[in-house]
């Protein structure tokens, strides 16, 4: 099923032009079957095929397509196939891919499928799995990646925390991919984000790990690759603008963001406050970066620690080694920011990060760069000028500006640095919800902005923002969001 709202005359347009009835009937004739979970919500819509009859780079994946490599059977041509589904039960769009070479016989030789931004063959002991003379391949539950058994998904989600299909659902919001930077980028929005992520929850499910769907493709489906590559952003927009109609604001899947961990649990800013986050099922962390004086990014909120002698030691003049003997609590102490990233990506979990100092942006740009922070990560500040700066060095990195004060054009401060959220710290007010108002909201909306709160943990105020469709709640007691 694709979950298609109303009628889908884009859908009917992409499949009904006509083709090239050779080059599609070979695509026909050499179409693999895929299997599915039982459980699976999502299978393809159509397939873009290629025909390579020499080597030639391909152009939907990033790889050159060789006929005859060494060692290898050597085929006559090649048959490209990008698979596109509508959802990926991580994300708003999925492309996965399957090649399979044919000799002059007519005969398949070789099958290779994508994996996680890479490739293999397709090989199950050597042969490629085959079924009514076509390949047989394997579909991962939710996020399509393909192998020749399922023992392939089983091990890989063996140690797996929480899962892509069930926790993990939307959380990659709408994808961007190299092969659609330029047209999808710019929708790629907060509000956009927060619309898919409310749809997929909905699709969450638990893999049956029995693959009895099968799927096959005809010439009803399968249409060449310079077609589909002309539609695929019109119909990622076209979605968007039917979860934007049909999605009330009261239904929106806010981010439940632990604030300095589970703060209310475990000492703040701490890796056992991070934890304790994640067992009571945050979406992310909010945190705070500070530098050490022998230049180390540690996650600490106050500038400064109180050693066990009752001596002030000060973040920015103190090494690490002096800073990790004072216990913040239950034998916890200051962790990097390294330790953090390394633990939240165990756990899965989203990072809000607030720079505290300036001098911590170049190691959040570093870390930016070796980690890939822009999927996963929200740099926060009050300092509009340091925000300013980390966008001139990441323009991908979202950032969120932070202010105390309700005279704040909010829309015009973060646009001034190019901010993608505002972030309102009004939990001082008795009734902070009743500030973000219809009239608010929409200019913030109209602004392509989105909006993360205050640390709230009062039920009714929770319930205000919940009806007001805000991107995101942080709490000491993040277990009140979900």
């Amino acid at each position: 099923m694709s979950s298609m709202p109303g009628s889908d005359s884009l859908l009917n347009n992409l499949l009904s032009a006509p083709r090239n009835s050779g080059d599609q009937e070979l695509a026909v004739r050499y179409a693999p079957v895929l299997q599915f979970d039982a459980h699976e919500p999502f299978t393809p819509l159509a397939a873009g095929y290629t025909i390579f009859r020499a080597d030639a780079p391909s152009p939907s994946f990033p790889r050159h397509i060789r006929l005859a490599p060494p060692d290898r059977p050597p085929a006559a041509l090649a048959i490209e196939y990008a698979i596109w589904w509508d959802w990926d039960i991580e994300h708003l769009y999925e492309l996965e891919h399957v090649w399979i070479y044919v000799d002059t016989a007519g005969q398949i030789v070789r099958c290779e499928a994508s994996w996680h931004g890479g490739y293999h063959e397709i090989a199950d002991q050597a042969a490629t799995p085959m079924i009514d003379g076509r390949a047989l391949i394997y579909s991962e539950p939710g996020k399509h990646a393909f192998a020749p058994t399922p023992d392939w998904f089983k091990s890989r989600w063996a140690n797996v925390k929480r899962q892509s299909s069930f926790e993990m659902a939307g959380r990659g919001g709408v994808w961007v991919t190299p092969l659609f930077e330029q047209q999808l980028r710019r929708l790629r929005t907060p509000r956009n984000n927060t619309l898919v992520r409310t749809h997929l929850q909905r699709h969450a499910f638990r893999p049956d790990w029995n693959f009895s769907q099968a799927y096959r493709f005809d010439r009803s489906n399968l249409v060449p690759w310079s077609e589909l590559h002309e539609w695929i952003p019109r119909r990622v927009a076209w979605w968007l603008d039917n979860l934007n109609r049909d999605t009330p604001l009261s239904q929106y899947r806010f981010l439940s963001i632990g604030h300095r961990g589970a703060s209310a649990h475990a000492p703040g800013n701490s890796l056992a406050a991070i934890r304790k986050a994640a067992e009571l099922g945050a979406d992310a962390v909010e945190i705070d970066l500070r530098m050490t004086a022998d230049d180390q990014p540690v996650i600490v909120h106050d500038p400064f620690l109180v050693d066990p002698q009752g001596n002030r030691l000060p973040i920015g003049a103190s090494s690490l080694a002096q800073l990790r003997t004072v216990d913040l609590g239950n034998g916890e102490r200051i962790p990097t920011l390294d330790e953090v990233i390394a633990l939240c990506r165990d756990e899965r979990l989203g990072m809000y990060i607030e720079v505290k100092t300036s001098s911590a942006i170049p190691a959040l740009i570093t870390a930016h760069h070796q980690y890939g922070l822009e999927n996963w990560a929200v740099i926060a500040s009050f300092r509009p000028d340091w925000l300013a700066e980390i966008k001139a060095w990441a323009p991908s990195l979202p950032t969120s500006i932070l202010f105390n004060s309700v005279h704040v054009d909010a829309s015009t401060l973060a646009h001034s640095v190019r901010a993608d959220y505002v972030h309102p710290c009004w939990e001082r007010f008795p009734a902070p919800g009743d500030l973000l108002t219809p009239e608010w909201m929409s200019a913030v909306r109209q602004a392509d902005l989105g909006v993360i709160c205050w640390h709230e943990e009062r039920p009714a105020e929770i319930a205000k923002l919940r009806q007001a469709g805000v991107d995101g709640i942080c709490s000491d007691a993040p277990e009140l969001l979900v």
